[in-house]
């Protein structure tokens, strides 16, 4: 069967139907993984997203119910040159086509996704469509591909945070608020490794409700969409301008983000983003370079940055910013993922350093210089 993937640009690309029939609006975006397709299309981060992936065959190693990051496949559609109908892993128990049949997500391969890359990076994030149902034609998808609101107009939080507080049992000792605005699972895995209980909270959650847990820390988890939209302002940002007083406080990806606003920075939209298992990552304090798994499309303005707060850590590709540290309050954060899963584990550590942090209630500055002293821990 056909499918069709629509750009607003009026591109037009015709190439195999692969994955559920049906026709689904977002915005296309690129990831340079070379491995990691499962764990990308079920992380909540790619909420709204059509995602192309730059790697030409996809699914060679299959589908495995270990490597899910959430229970659901979040991106809204699927872009590749090949899809494997062949995988071959030991832990593999579906095809990557069977995969998205089974959670309604349409795909299209025979694509030359390289190209479409270049004209991503060139053009910058492009409205899409892609569709297997030939009852519709290519203009009148065109015209609403056109008029449409880019996804992070909704507030894609919303979608794909938990509705009420969930306790999950650790293995160390203590309590963390885990706010979820769209968490990876390997987070909550990694926190429950060295705390007692980590308690995923709403996205909306008020700063009465978390304290009643009677925490030790707060932690930001990652997710999808604008970090400045209107209902994160009206809700979370308050609640964490009320807690990072109080708690130790770390933040990654879009928590990072809703730190930094909460601390009186600006983000901005970026033309094409950071995705995929290669950006690197320069700390400013000690010089030393990471590799790092980045998924996000919004970065912090440097430019808004107030006195109290120190960028400590930038992209060493294009200079955005990538850590910042309250001098007054116990409250740091990375644009980066830590916990990978796939990808680079040169920054596992930041879960360790954190733990130790918190044992000392957030007193002294957490950089890296302590890296000896970090206490590994096995992931079960």
């Amino acid at each position: 069967m056909t499918a069709r993937l629509i750009l607003e640009d009026g591109t037009v690309i015709e190439g195999q139907a692969f994955g559920a029939r049906g026709t689904r609006f977002g915005e296309l975006v690129f990831t340079t993984g070379m491995t990691g397709y499962q764990e990308a299309l079920t992380d909540p981060s790619y909420a709204g997203q059509i995602l192309m992936f730059t790697y030409p065959l996809i699914g060679n190693y299959g589908v495995s119910a270990e490597a899910n990051e959430s229970d659901k496949v979040w991106a809204w559609g699927c872009v590749v040159r090949e899809w494997s109908r062949h995988p071959s892993h030991r832990q593999s128990r579906t095809t990557l086509h069977d995969f998205l049949v089974q959670h309604g997500i349409p795909g299209i391969e025979g694509v030359d996704t390289r190209a479409l890359t270049i004209k991503t990076r060139s053009r910058g994030v492009l409205r899409a469509c892609i569709t297997t149902e030939d009852t519709l034609s290519t203009g009148e998808i065109l015209r609403k591909v056109q008029t449409m609101p880019f996804p992070d107009k909704e507030n894609l939080v919303d979608l794909v945070s938990v509705k009420e507080i969930t306790p999950v049992k650790g293995r160390g000792e203590g309590k963390v608020a885990l706010v979820d605005t769209g968490v990876k699972q390997n987070i909550v895995r990694n926190l429950a490794a060295r705390f007692g209980t980590v308690y995923q909270v709403p996205w909306d959650a008020t700063a009465s409700e978390i304290e009643a847990l009677r925490i030790d820390g707060i932690f930001m988890s990652n997710g999808p969409g604008d970090p400045a939209h209107p209902d994160i302002v009206r809700h979370t940002l308050p609640t964490l301008r009320d807690l990072m007083e109080k708690y130790p406080t770390q933040g990654i990806c879009l928590g990072h983000q809703l730190l930094a606003l909460a601390y009186g920075l600006k983000t901005y939209k970026l033309k094409f983003g950071h995705r995929g298992a290669n950006q690197p990552v320069k700390n400013l304090e000690t010089g030393r370079v990471y590799i790092t798994s980045q998924n996000h499309g919004f970065a912090v303005d440097p430019a808004s940055c107030p006195a109290d707060v120190l960028i400590t850590e930038v992209n060493a590709n294009d200079g955005t910013v990538e850590g910042l540290r309250h001098r007054k309050l116990p409250v740091l954060s990375s644009q980066y993922h830590p916990e990978a899963c796939p990808g680079p584990k040169d920054t596992e550590f930041l879960f360790d350093r954190y733990k130790m942090w918190l044992e000392r209630g957030g007193k002294g500055t957490p950089t890296e210089s302590a890296d000896a002293g970090f206490r590994a821990v096995k992931i079960a």
